[in-house]
């Protein structure tokens, strides 16, 4: 653990008093923890499906079509309706992994701490962020890897030209145009593109004014086209592109929900447990989250190419 563990004890000097900046302090103010929300974690909003595990693995099928590959025929009186084999995407399996994290905390951390009785609890959310943070990392660079279609942006959002409502209008058609049943609800982006689509003179020429849902007074949109907008940094997403999908049909995560004895669910399906160290004045606490990401419809979404572009 990087640092001084735990932190040296206040030294004075002359009149000059000199204590750890996480030490007890009676005039230094609280800094709230940001919770996983502020982090803006975005894989659980995107695959909404929940598996069951079974054995450590989750089997699905890919692509798995909606109709049969045999057409409809005419039957005759007395006949027999023509049998055809159903129709079945591709098995795949995928294998359950542990992503956890321990950390462990003193009595003199605890005690010497400003944070005093919360420093329990801000140990835990922490480990709870970071085990987040990775299981999104995963998830975002399977979609990133299962999603091969893309659509050409008419020009860079950053363009006077920028035909921002009609490329997610391409993309919508694209993906609704597989005949699969999709229905795209989401787009995807950066806060960067998501600056540039609420301040694109079109949108907002399309947008009802004088309301208070208008960007410029509520500061967002939180619909457009039909698309839930859901924005993060561009660091999370595979590429800096703009992303549109039917979160109902593209995947989801394969969790192993049994809770085993100590244990208890956190935020997003995150175990969580701790433990007294009695013999060495201290606390061990850690979490985990036995989890795989499945992509199960990849044609559910498009990536919108070429949105980059600024002049």
């Amino acid at each position: 653990m990087p640092g001084t563990f735990p932190a040296g004890a206040p030294t004075l000097s002359g009149d000059l008093l000199t204590i750890h900046r996480l030490l007890q302090s009676p005039t230094q103010i609280q800094r709230r923890l940001r919770e996983f929300t502020d982090l803006r974690f975005v894989s659980d909003q995107i695959l909404t499906q929940r598996f069951r595990t079974s054995g450590g693995a989750v089997m699905y099928e890919v692509s798995e079509p909606i109709t049969n590959a045999r057409a409809a025929e005419s039957v005759g009186a007395g006949s027999e309706y023509p049998h055809a084999n159903i129709g079945v995407g591709t098995a795949a399996l995928a294998a359950v992994q542990k992503w956890g994290q321990a950390v462990l905390l003193t009595d003199e951390q605890v005690k010497r701490s400003v944070y005093a009785g919360a420093a329990v609890d801000r140990a835990l959310r922490k480990v709870v962020n970071t085990i987040i943070s990775k299981v999104d990392a995963l998830t975002i660079s399977a979609i990133g890897s299962a999603v091969t279609g893309t659509v050409a942006a008419g020009a860079g959002w950053g363009m006077t030209t920028a035909t921002i409502l009609r490329d997610l209008e391409k993309a919508r058609a694209a993906i609704i145009d597989e005949n699969q049943g999709y229905n795209p609800d989401i787009i995807l982006m950066s806060s960067t593109k998501y600056a540039l689509m609420a301040s694109d003179t079109v949108v907002a020429s399309l947008r009802q004014r004088e309301t208070t849902d208008n960007p410029i007074y509520a500061g967002k949109i939180d619909l457009v086209d039909g698309l839930t907008v859901i924005t993060t940094s561009s660091a999370n997403l595979p590429s800096d592109d703009v992303w549109v999908a039917d979160s109902q049909q593209l995947g989801g995560m394969a969790d192993e929900a049994e809770v085993d004895p100590g244990y208890t669910v956190g935020d997003m399906a995150v175990q969580v447990q701790s433990e007294r160290l009695a013999r060495r004045d201290a606390w061990d606490l850690w979490g985990r989250r036995l989890t795989v990401p499945v992509i199960q419809e990849p044609l559910a979404a498009r990536k919108i190419t070429g949105t980059n572009a600024t002049s």
